[in-house]
């Protein structure tokens, strides 16, 4: 990892007025174009919103401009594309969160950024979110503008958008970087610019010209990718994660917001503190420039690991005890050592840390929940050459480190997932199933169960190999 504060070259030296672009590869091959300018000792990672995201052009973009120069004067300012998006790799499927947060890592590593401040805006906050879940260690606090933890309606988060909604949505997306579409965004952003809270029409707003928004949103992605940029957005709920979240979190909104949705999201959030400016929040450059100052005069110890949100997977051989009986004890241990062998390679492929293994059990853990789908799903498929199947179940939540093994009522809850799975199927709870939007999985619904010893009835989803799509990584 290069150290890029002390005698590194700098970065963020501008080439015909643009700065400099660089990529990282990640893991599984795919390019993500990133940029770091400024300096000073707290890093600031600003991620942009789906419309537009193209590293080289937003500089000039009046919208954004002053967010992403702002923190300059006080700290580095570190932005990416992400994958399917803007400069970075176009020839892959557009990411779900857990990928984003991967690839995020990925760049933060590249450039040396250790525990840095994020910085996101409605529903781009979801994978900040997963990020310092996840990775408590390498944040050091994040700052969500007008927050939205999920963007479709539900009866109990009644801020979300209905089905007509989202139907409009994707018929306006068919007009993606066309002049209409520039349109409704300019109109949209006047509304923000100048804080109200009605609708804007004509052409008496001081706005860019609307070829301006036609050209970034073309350069950012085609059509397609941005419906199914929409449809993943749709299927987002972070709602179950947001309570792992423990680093400092400012959420801001305006007057003119929906200001009882953010103080919702707040009271899932342990440390989250809500700052209400006038008006509307989402071009509010000054007051949010001004927070993010102060942010970076404190500079909290890193904190100790003692939770972190993971992926706990269980599986474990359906009639063991009769397949035993068949074979005798040293055929069993034979057939035991080959599923051993084929489960520790499922891990390996996708990056699964085994915890225990208690006789023709595994217990599992992943930083994401589709890597763990994924591999669940091969071992199930590779048990059936030794003629044998599994039951497993997944399930993410908030665990406690104990001795370098994850405990809690997390683990609790996965393992009670997996015993109500039947032979070959992999069971997964209602939050794996909503982070994992965009991930080629197709789910059926297994009903509502008691699972013994946690409060409560739990919403469990079945998914077979067959539903999920060829993938190399999560």
């Amino acid at each position: 990892m290069p150290d890029l504060r002390e005698g590194a070259p700098a970065r963020g030296d501008c080439v015909n007025d643009s700065p400099e672009t660089e990529y990282v590869k990640t893991p599984d091959g795919v390019y993500i174009a990133y940029q770091v300018v400024g300096e000073g000792p707290t890093d600031f990672v600003f991620d942009f919103h789906p419309d537009e995201s193209n590293v080289d052009l937003m500089w000039a973009e009046p919208d954004w401009q002053p967010f992403l120069t702002g923190p300059t004067a006080f700290g580095r300012v570190i932005v990416h594309d992400r994958r399917g998006l803007g400069v970075s790799s176009r020839n892959v499927p557009p990411a779900n969160l857990e990928t984003r947060v991967s690839d995020l890592l990925a760049v933060l590593d590249s450039v040396g950024s250790v525990r840095p401040i994020l910085f996101a805006g409605s529903d781009t906050g979801a994978m900040h979110a997963l990020f310092a879940a996840t990775h408590p260690d390498r944040v050091t606090a994040l700052l969500w503008n007008n927050p939205v933890a999920r963007t479709a309606w539900a009866p109990d988060y009644p801020w979300g958008q209905g089905q007509e909604e989202f139907e409009r949505l994707m018929r306006l997306s068919d007009g993606w970087g066309t002049l209409e579409y520039s349109r409704a965004l300019a109109e949209f952003r006047a509304i923000e610019r100048i804080g109200r809270a009605s609708e804007v029409h004509g052409t008496g707003i001081d706005r860019p010209p609307l070829s301006d928004y036609g050209r970034i949103n073309r350069n950012t992605a085609t059509p397609d990718v941005a419906r199914e940029i929409a449809r993943i957005t749709w299927d987002t709920d972070v709602r179950a994660i947001l309570p792992s979240v423990h680093a400092p979190v400012v959420l801001v909104t305006g007057t003119q917001d929906r200001v009882d949705e953010v103080a919702y999201i707040a009271s899932l959030m342990p440390n989250a503190t809500v700052h209400t400016v006038q008006g509307r929040s989402g071009l509010a450059h000054v007051p949010i420039l001004e927070i993010l100052r102060r942010m970076a005069g404190v500079d909290p110890p890193a904190p100790e690991l003692e939770t972190v949100l993971a992926t706990v997977l269980f599986t474990d051989i359906v009639g063991s005890t009769k397949i035993q009986a068949a074979l005798g004890d040293r055929g069993w241990r034979d057939l035991v050592q080959h599923h051993h062998a084929m489960v520790r390679e499922a891990l390996r492929r996708w990056r699964g840390t085994e915890n225990d293994t208690a006789g023709d059990g595994f217990y599992a853990t992943f930083d994401g929940p589709a890597r763990a789908i994924r591999c669940a799903l091969q071992i199930v498929e590779g048990v059936r050459d030794l003629d044998l199947e599994i039951r497993a179940g997944v399930h993410t939540g908030e665990c406690e480190l104990l001795d370098g093994k994850y405990t809690g009522i997390a683990v609790s809850i996965g393992a009670r997932v997996a015993s109500k799975a039947g032979p070959s199927q992999v069971l997964v709870s209602q939050t794996v199933r909503d982070l994992v939007a965009g991930s080629g999985f197709t789910f059926a619904d297994a009903g509502e169960h008691d699972l013994k010893g946690v409060p409560g009835r739990w919403r469990l989803y079945g998914t077979s190999q067959a539903a999920a799509t060829p993938a190399t990584t999560a």
